[in-house]
């Protein structure tokens, strides 16, 4: 067998994938693991932790490190031949599953363990991996009848396939699109966006600049370009990924797809005896029901909207003011609210890009995390890639090596877009001794080009800090039950608190201060630009929440109500939303929602909520460290022993209570985002 991450390795030998073996090999280990555990259940003698908890651990262990680095790999070199034993193998995954959380004999023997074994008190973390193991059995169909349960079975592959599908078709239409352009059409980029599309210009074999949908390209060219039509072509083409809309209409279509997505999502639920896919999703979130949830969104956009609507009235006036523009369109706004930006707080994000290299950032941003956390990070060299551009680092606290850290960071073509931490390899103890957490840290920035290093953004420095903070919640675990470990066994609605938590320093001067160093000068950010992006933090603030709204009750609604996509058609659902809760309408050949992936390719179906569920936790933790000092190390440490190492191991409300003393409270939110209480 051709293991990418064996027991014995420390870190994952990527050239050992062969794409060719990768189906045959998964087999194998599924059979395996199959008769392993008839073997486990056939022994004589009463079910306890050791017998059988810690066996089945072995055994689901080998197949997660078997089957993370395949996926990550799916995920940011993908190819077609990859990519084909990659959904190759998603059915069979989905059926094991289904195997091992209906099995009645596995399901009763857990139920003795819980009942029985007296270590499961004793060991920390045991009991609330248990409860949780039990729960997700009744989750997974273990009642049901067996039509039932065969049915069920049929229902999660499908589901595995076509988020798959969705995914791919996303990627692929992003990919597809670029044009190229004359130098007077570029006006007004960033010139690390005109380096790239020059470079990209001359792999094609072409004159000018050729520019493509990764997300730094898109972006620059929004807030900066001053070719109207060239905003208005981009944005067609971003805006109609995958879609029966814009310049690919039909090629990579998710239309179906996401129509049976929620279709078998609804007859999931029923199958399980809930009313809706809303109500199966909550089952193991913080949120007691749905009526909560939407209670929460729709109270936050009370306070939120009338706020955005004055902020978007500022901004139409500033572009008739200053260009004559009567009417904005959804490819004007993010280009005036840039200029709006400039003209009220003098600073753009170009202006920051010098001042931060992504070397002196992760420089600071490791000192931070021993600072805090008392860690330290260490390059590593010679290790196995599958990339260039893929870096690793040692994490060790007093000279113990607690984790490694892969960071792959620049955007390239066949990469999957966004920002994401990915769990490959989890802290347990087990047969081999301790094993030791790894993570994979994805980004999608600029390249460095023309002999210097990547030059972020403010807010890509953010959504740096955001990745990390959830790295750091799996690497410095302390739990050694893997159900339990890092972000396992963390209510999703809360699994954003310490990713959002570390964003905070991003806008703290005394931070920013250490943080920005000019690339070539090597001079400190001068503080009156820090003052300026201070003052700026909560520019349109309140639009950018509604916007977050829009997209967590549309995700919401649609899961609580569908039905079908006669009776509950998708983009009325959307539309409904926005005229509740959006200041700018879309035309009506935006097509959003066919790639929005966090709900039809992730695992934020129903749930994308979180992010704000989540945000109130994180601007409340944050607060304690503006009570006692943001570098207050034993703050910090007690961050680190309450919240990063306590993992999963109990449920995140009594984790936040033992970090903050007290239940949350939503004012540092509202507080943060310019919103009155």
């Amino acid at each position: 067998m051709n293991h990418p991450l064996p027991a014995d390795a420390e870190l994952p030998r990527y050239s050992a994938i062969d794409p060719a073996r990768i189906e045959a090999d998964l087999d194998q280990l599924l059979a395996a693991n199959r008769a392993a555990i008839e073997v486990l259940l056939a022994e004589p003698g009463p079910a306890t932790w050791e017998r059988l908890c810690a066996p089945l651990e072995e055994l689901e262990d080998e197949l997660e490190r078997f089957w993370a680095p395949v996926s990550h790999l799916n995920s940011v070199s993908n190819a077609e031949p990859l990519r084909e034993a990659y959904n190759a193998c998603l059915p069979k995954l989905s059926a094991w599953r289904t195997w091992l959380g209906q099995h009645s004999a596995l399901y009763e023997a857990f139920q003795a363990v819980a009942r029985d074994d007296p270590s499961v008190d004793r060991v920390p973390g045991r009991r609330r991996a248990l409860d949780n193991a039990l729960r997700d059995f009744t989750l997974a169909g273990v009642a049901l009848e067996p039509a039932q349960r065969e049915r069920f079975g049929e229902l999660s592959q499908r589901l595995a396939s076509l988020s798959a599908r969705f995914s791919d078709n996303l990627l692929d239409a992003t990919d597809a699109w670029s044009l190229t352009v004359d130098e007077g059409r570029v006006a007004g980029l960033p010139e690390s966006t005109r380096a790239a599309a020059r470079r990209n210009a001359e792999a094609a074999g072409e004159d000018g600049y050729r520019l493509t949908l990764d997300g730094p390209t898109y972006l620059a060219v929004m807030a900066h370009g001053q070719d109207r039509e060239l905003r208005e072509a981009i944005y067609t083409a971003w805006q109609t990924r995958a879609s029966d809309q814009g310049p690919h209409a039909g090629t990579w279509d998710n239309s179906e797809v996401m129509h049976e997505i929620l279709d078998c999502r609804r007859e999931l639920a029923s199958l399980l005896r809930f009313d809706n896919y809303a109500e199966l999703s909550l089952a193991t979130k913080m949120a007691p029901d749905t009526a909560s949830v939407v209670t929460f969104l729709e109270d936050l956009a009370a306070h939120a909207r009338p706020v955005a609507e004055a902020e978007w009235e500022a901004l139409c006036a500033f572009a008739r003011e200053h260009d004559g523009r009567a009417q904005l369109e959804a490819w004007d706004a993010p280009y005036y609210s840039e200029q709006l930006r400039k003209a009220r707080y003098a600073i753009s994000q170009e202006d920051l890009r010098p001042y931060l290299p992504l070397p002196r950032v992760l420089d600071t941003l490791f000192g931070l995390c021993g600072e805090l956390f008392g860690i330290e990070f260490s390059p590593c060299e010679n290790f196995d890639s599958y990339h260039p551009d893929l870096s690793l680092y040692a994490i060790h606290r007093d000279g113990e090596l607690l984790a490694h850290c892969y960071l792959d960071l620049y955007a390239r073509s066949g990469k999957r877009g966004g920002a994401w931490m990915g769990d490959c390899r989890v802290r347990r103890e087990g047969v081999h001794g301790l094993q030791r957490p790894v993570a994979w840290l994805v980004c999608n920035f600029s390249p460095p080009a023309d002999g210097r290093p990547s030059l972020l953004t403010h807010d890509e420095v953010t959504t740096l800090f955001h990745e990390f903070g959830h790295g750091l919640h799996h690497l410095l675990t302390r739990q050694t039950v893997a159900a339990v470990s890092g972000i396992n066994g963390v209510e999703w609605d809360a699994v954003e608190l310490p990713s959002q938590f570390l964003e905070n320093w991003c806008w703290e001067a005394e931070f920013l201060a250490r943080l920005g160093r000019h690339v070539d000068s090597g001079e400190a950010i001068p503080p009156a630009l820090v003052e300026r992006l201070l003052a700026a933090r909560r520019f349109q603030a309140a639009m950018q929440t509604v916007r977050q709204l829009e997209f967590a009750l549309f995700d919401f609604r649609l899961h609580l109500g569908w039905t079908s996509a006669s009776e509950t058609p998708v983009q009325a659902v959307l539309d409904a939303v926005r005229n509740e809760v959006a200041v700018l309408q879309p035309p009506a050949w935006n097509r959003f929602q066919h790639s929005f992936a966090h709900i039809f390719a992730g695992g934020y179906a129903a749930g994308y909520y979180s992010y704000k569920w989540a945000e109130v936790l994180s601007a409340d933790a944050f607060a304690r460290f503006e009570e006692e000092g943001i570098f207050n190390a034993g703050t910090g440490r007690a961050f680190l022993r309450e919240v990063l190492e306590a993992g999963g191991s109990r449920d995140a409300m009594a984790t936040f209570r033992a970090f903050r003393g007290r239940e949350p409270d939503i004012e540092p939110l509202l507080r943060q985002s310019g919103i009155a209480a």
